[in-house]
């Protein structure tokens, strides 16, 4: 019989824990047990066997992590991993009517701080999936995803190599429904359905069971082959080891809720035991499975709150000339001065304010508040600046709720500027994400918690590197990543400008180029020479002489200024001004001078 014949009669209990159940049983802190495999495979053995005395009609091999960057090992050692895992679960299931299923956890998208390339994620998975089809491996299970990133096509390769082979996919959700890259768990069983290679999907990890029945009980899963496979509870630490609530009786009556729910695949993970599973075979014995399900509670839907137009969004996107300022958030607590300068371009012609997100890694007032501020109290759009390098995914979800609170719906993405090498000692680095992960994150949010007014989110561009064709390309990523504008880093150069007007047919890639004016011979010198990004001509630099004044500097760099401005502002949907030292009155002139 095979595993779907069997679910059209029957409900199908899981194994448990594989991880955190290998902790205990071998005395170690690890939960990350593949290497057993290969070390202790007795232990592993004796874990799966135990899962089928109590029970549990299908077990995964002990595999989860079993890929080369995980596990830091080679793609040789990874297959033997892969192997043997196999072989220990067929070992433990002999002479026993049950099923294996090859289980495969998420490869990681980032080493280090880089993000690793598609290609090589990809193949990462057709190499462990044909490892399993090698071995004769029926049935797959994917589990603890956070998206259907690569899962159409993995599942995809897995049917055209066998076409009967069962596929389910779980992903993890945490107690407000929500996967970790910030997907609802609504949006992912739309997107599941539109696979047509998965046989059946569902929930595990990162909750317990009470909280995975309020989230999942109002999702139509009525003709679907679904499963759940939560957490014992939430654990805690204790000795420096981390420890879950032995709560096998409590876990099964809950998991018996989810039964009642229309839950085909019921089972365990972290904090399970074969305890746990024991009691839910208990369970459903004493329970039919003819029990009428229990009624889905619809909450009651009220209409959405008409949404303030976003001005600035509606500016850009109808095509219009858009001017955008960037102004750098003190040091201090003391807002005094930036607001001003926000009002004074306000008056100026500014349409909207940028607030930088702690620039070149020195600590400044949190961008977001400030930008809340100046919304507040000049009544200007402001648009905080949003890096990577300082938040994980965990504070990057709080800042942007809590812009959003703040009536705040235009946001620039960026990575951030890193770490100086002399304090990395003492500072580190974060990068949860890079920024096109968070646009993507951001994207998300905006077709479920924003749907109704979403953010309108810029990406940047460099077009003084040296490569000019990868960071149009990395661009056009951004887009499809939900970018709906750009932002350029100062230009100065005519290369740079002749390539804006090469891509000006792009009429789907909206751009504001940057301008930011000298206003010295030694800040045109820092600039030019210890400022990533920016590339000053020296025909520039040397308009300006170290002895001059400051107003004598200042009008060397509006000229230098209005004239960059006039050979680029055909070309650009608008400009992006960087304020010196906040010197909004350069702006306003400059404004004055080039664009009214």
């Amino acid at each position: 019989m095979t595993l779907k014949e069997y679910l059209k009669h029957n409900i199908l209990v899981t194994d448990g824990a594989m991880g955190t159940y290998f902790s205990t049983m071998a005395g170690t802190q690890t939960t990350i047990s593949e290497l057993a495999n290969l070390e202790s495979p007795s232990i592993i053995q004796g874990i799966h066997r135990a899962y089928i005395e109590a029970g549990a009609q299908l077990i995964r091999t002990n595999t989860f992590s079993a890929n080369t960057l995980t596990l830091d090992k080679s793609r040789r050692d990874i297959g033997i991993i892969i192997k043997k895992g196999f072989e220990i679960a067929q070992s433990a299931s002999k002479e026993q009517e049950v099923f294996i299923a090859a289980d495969i956890g998420p490869v990681p998208e980032m080493k280090g701080n880089k993000a690793l390339d598609r290609n090589f994620i990809r193949n990462e998975y057709i190499f462990i999936v044909d490892t399993f089809l090698d071995l004769g491996a029926e049935n797959f299970v994917f589990e603890t995803f956070s998206s259907t990133d690569y899962i159409g096509e993995i599942t995809g390769y897995i049917k055209s190599k066998n076409p009967h082979a069962f596929i389910l996919v779980q992903f993890a959700l945490n107690a407000e429904g929500y996967t970790r890259k910030g997907i609802s768990a609504k949006r992912i069983q739309s997107q599941i359905k539109k696979i047509p290679y998965i046989d059946g999907y569902g929930f595990n990890c990162g909750i317990g069971p009470a909280h995975l029945y309020k989230i999942i009980k109002n999702l139509d899963f009525s003709k679907d082959i679904v499963s759940a496979l939560p957490n014992s509870g939430y654990p805690v630490v204790i000795n420096e080891r981390t420890v879950y609530t032995h709560n096998p009786g409590y876990f099964a009556d809950k998991s018996m809720d989810l039964k009642n729910l229309g839950i085909k695949i019921i089972g365990g993970c972290c904090g399970t035991s074969p305890t746990h599973i024991k009691r839910i075979s208990e369970l459903l014995i004493t329970e039919p499975i003819t029990r009428p399900p229990m009624p889905k509670i619809f909450q009651e839907t009220k209409p959405l709150p008409v949404a303030e137009p976003n001005t600035f969004r509606n500016k850009v996107e109808s095509g219009k000339f858009v001017i955008a300022a960037e102004l750098d958030p003190p040091f201090s607590a003391n807002l005094d001065r930036i607001i001003g300068g926000a009002r004074e371009l306000r008056d100026g012609g500014v349409d909207i304010i940028t607030v930088a997100d702690s620039p070149m890694a020195r600590p400044r007032t949190d961008s977001i508040m400030v930008a809340s501020k100046i919304k507040r109290e000049t009544g200007i759009d402001a648009m905080p600046h949003i890096c990577c390098r300082d938040k994980n995914i965990i504070a990057l979800k709080s800042s942007l709720l809590g812009a959003y609170m703040e009536d705040i719906r235009n946001l620039l993405i960026i990575t951030g500027d890193p770490i100086p090498s002399p304090e990395r000692n003492d500072i580190k680095s974060v990068f949860n994400l890079n920024s096109m992960k968070l646009m993507e994150m951001i994207d998300e949010m905006n077709q479920d918690l924003f749907a109704y007014d979403p953010y309108f989110f810029a990406g940047a561009v460099n077009l003084n590197a040296y490569n000019k064709d990868v960071e149009w390309r990395r661009l056009k990523q951004k887009a499809r990543a939900g970018a709906g504008f750009f932002l350029t880093q100062p230009i100065y150069t005519d290369d740079a400008i002749e390539y804006l007007k090469g891509a000006n047919g792009e009429k789907d890639i909206r751009i504001l180029a940057g301008i930011m004016p000298p206003v010295s011979y030694k800040n045109a010198m820092f600039l030019n020479n210890e400022v990533p990004g920016i590339d000053i001509p020296r025909n520039l630099i040397d308009r300006f002489s170290p002895d001059m004044s400051r107003r004598e500097g200042e009008d060397i760099g509006v000229e230098i200024a209005v004239a960059l401005i006039d050979k680029i502002k055909d070309y650009v949907s608008g400009i992006y001004f960087i304020a010196p030292f906040n010197r909004t009155g350069m702006i306003t002139k400059i404004i004055r001078e080039s664009l009214d």
